[in-house]
């Protein structure tokens, strides 16, 4: 489906959303495509995922009411409020970062103050991004290549590596939500009561005056690693291989999206010079131990980066303050 076609069915009474909903209208600062359409990766059967940034209401942000983002799930659309969203970019989170990084041909609704958080992409970037990039990256590959190899393993031994893999994501998950210590969260394997399992992983939680919000994202990206492992450990379908193949190619763009990042390239959402390789990964023409070795190599020209980068440590939070502060005063002043 092309843009325009995009754009039309945008009108359509299944996004009337965008319209009528008080946090949207005319407060969209951004709205482009997003998915297999923004890579450039998507084929004529690909569904529209469509991401965003709104400004709040003068309620929301002087109120007692509150808004972090808008989500339509039958129509795949995420729109955030600019200061979810700038929180986001601060912390270099892909998903976000990529919605200022999509071609301007894909921009379905650009304000002046949309281009201007476009044109300021350079604020968000730092070394944060090794570890949201790379670091997730390789751990997400690394825990589908354990579990492809480990399919014939006793139940226990698959449990202690579902926790390593969670275990793997606790400083990604310190990074983006608010920040807790390993004894706040505390994560182990012990013996099970349930007759189907020898062992389970077990939790304990000592948090306080802890953002709810936060703590059921956590739970999610931890409950996310589990599915994910019950996925592949019954995958017995085409459907299923399909799926890893469409995971392994995410993956590895994230780590050449990541390089790009370091090497002072800045964002670039449609990856134009790898289509076809992404497109082959996806449709199963490389073995999976090929698709790992290909992972060794972006592993390493991502490491080279992080390495040689000219990136500052932290995001310039004064810079990114006063442009946040400017989008609200134009707005809503």
């Amino acid at each position: 489906m092309d843009i325009q076609s995009i754009k039309e069915k945008l009108n359509s009474s299944e996004y009337e959303f965008l319209r009528t909903d008080p946090h949207l209208g005319k407060n969209i600062l951004i709205l482009t495509t997003a998915g297999s359409i923004a890579y450039g990766t998507n084929v004529d059967t690909s569904d529209i995922d469509v991401r965003g940034v709104t400004v709040e209401t003068s309620q929301d942000i002087m109120g007692l009411s509150s808004f972090e983002q808008f989500e339509d799930r039958i129509t795949d659309t995420v729109i955030y409020g600019l200061k979810k969203f700038i929180t986001l970019c601060l912390n270099s989170n892909p998903n976000v970062l990529e919605i200022l990084g999509t071609r301007p041909e894909h921009l379905l609704i650009i304000t002046e103050e949309g281009k201007l958080l476009r044109d300021n992409i350079d604020l968000f970037l730092s070394k944060k991004a090794i570890q949201s990039f790379g670091n997730y990256a390789t751990a997400q590959l690394r825990r589908l290549q354990n579990a492809l190899a480990r399919d014939n393993y006793p139940q226990a031994e698959k449990e202690q590596h579902i926790l390593n893999s969670i275990l793997g994501q606790m400083d990604h998950l310190k990074r983006t939500y608010k920040s807790f210590t390993d004894n706040d969260i505390n994560l182990y394997v012990d013996k099970s009561e349930k007759e189907e399992m020898d062992t389970e992983i077990f939790i304990d939680i000592s948090l306080k005056h802890y953002p709810l919000r936060d703590l059921k994202n956590i739970y999610s990206d931890m409950n996310n690693i589990v599915k994910d492992y019950s996925k592949l450990n019954h995958r017995n379908s085409k459907k299923d291989e399909l799926h890893l193949n469409k995971h392994a190619m995410h993956l590895i763009r994230l780590l050449v999206t990541g390089t790009e990042i370091l090497e002072g390239k800045g964002i670039n959402t449609y990856r134009e010079n790898e289509r076809e390789l992404f497109l082959d990964i996806r449709n199963g023409k490389y073995s999976y131990n090929q698709v790992f070795e290909m992972v060794d190599e972006y592993e390493r020209r991502f490491k080279s980066a992080a390495e040689n980068t000219s990136l500052p440590d932290e995001p310039d939070y004064k810079r990114v303050e006063e442009l946040m502060l400017e989008i609200y005063g134009r707005i809503l002043l």
